[in-house]
């Protein structure tokens, strides 16, 4: 019981979604105020410390990641999610980006929490992303109506197979900024490097690997110990936040960057993706599907990488630095490229289940 007293806690579901993993907890569990639920949440990570160590976080960017799940009152959707990411290092919240992968957890999180009954032997689930106002159709497998984790379907980044979790983005073109080229143009140049800069999913800085002298192929360790590369890229990707009209994007993870290069494993195209301020060991679900427009896009940087197809929807594989990632993109290009929705598959599963506790001069108590 003296835990208790000096402890505030609060149920949480513990997954892995996709390559990412975190808590999920119900956004009533929460404060409302966001500066105490930031509070809250660095506390319950354990943000400001590489590993972690004082809280349930991994010690990297895709582990100190939190959904926060809801009832919708949408018209549209059935739950609503809440996305934040925390530091590992720095005690910071943002809550401006989406994130796909443990978006892959939020349908068997919803049914795990009671928020959604199984309707057969694949439950489908309309959520909609809060950060973004992105609608995205989960397809969940609960044959004769139980939630299952079982299953044949790999993905690259995550061990062994689980049960495959289909994801419908919609509605995701300016998800950020309201325009797919924030700029308004295929191509800009900063600080002489030329660049993309496209909303798909999620704001991201694009270039060419071969301008930073790289071969787009390298490790996720080997871009890291890169300190050169890392400092011309964030100079460049805050001048970016600023042409998008995003602001001041210093203390922001969005926009992101991505690295283009020709394909050497028999991908569509390579790709490497930065969080923003270490490289991504996978690839992001929603940078994976603003990558792949970029690549299908006519004009941009991608230009003279692959080859276009001209059916849609049509398969866009992005090798990265763990393996591969399939996109399925339908798409218009009568006057133009446009996106109408992307597909990716993905998998998840529960890891614990219990009450995660936080100090009470963080958060005393629960709010009626």
């Amino acid at each position: 019981m003296a835990a208790e007293m000096t402890q505030t806690g609060i149920p949480y579901t513990f997954m892995r979604g996709g390559t990412s993993r975190g808590p999920y907890f119900l956004r009533a569990d929460l404060p409302e105020d966001l500066d105490t639920l930031a509070q809250v949440l660095i506390s319950a990570v354990g943000s400001g410390h590489p590993l972690n160590i004082d809280g349930i976080g991994g010690g990297a960017a895709v582990t100190t990641k939190v959904a926060m799940l809801s009832k919708s009152d949408d018209d549209w959707a059935d739950i609503d999610y809440f996305f934040a990411q925390v530091s590992v290092e720095e005690k910071l919240v943002d809550f401006k980006p989406t994130c796909g992968n443990i978006m892959s957890g939020v349908g068997p999180a919803a049914l795990e929490m009671g928020l959604i009954d199984p309707t057969g032997d694949i439950t489908e689930i309309k959520i909609r992303a809060v950060n973004t106002g992105a609608q995205v159709v989960a397809q969940v497998e609960t044959p004769g109506g139980e939630l299952t984790y079982e299953g044949d379907t790999a993905i690259a980044g995550a061990p062994g197979t689980a049960a495959p979790v289909l994801l419908k983005f919609m509605g995701v073109v300016g998800s950020a900024t309201g325009a797919f080229l924030p700029t308004g143009q295929l191509r800009d140049v900063i600080d002489g490097i030329e660049v993309t800069c496209m909303d798909v999913a999620m704001p991201v800085v694009i270039a060419r690997a071969t301008d930073f002298g790289l071969s787009g192929h390298e490790s996720a360790a080997e871009l890291d110990a890169n300190k050169a590369f890392f400092d011309r890229m964030e100079a460049i990707r805050r001048k970016a936040g600023e042409l998008m009209g995003m602001g001041d994007v210093s203390k922001s993870v969005t926009p992101k960057f991505g690295l283009l290069a020709p394909a050497e494993n028999g991908g569509t195209i390579a790709a490497r993706y930065f969080m923003p301020w270490k490289t991504h060991p996978t690839m992001a679900v929603t940078g994976a599907q603003c990558l792949a427009s970029c690549a299908l896009t006519p004009g941009t940087i991608a230009d003279g990488m692959l080859e276009r197809s001209s059916d849609s929807p049509c398969d866009v594989v992005l090798e990265h630095a763990s393996g591969t990632i399939s996109v399925l993109v339908d798409f218009t290009a009568n006057n133009g490229f446009a996106l109408n929705s992307a597909g990716l598959l993905r998998t998840a599963r529960k890891l614990a289940d219990g009450h995660v506790y936080v100090p009470s001069s963080v958060w005393a108590e629960k709010e009626d």
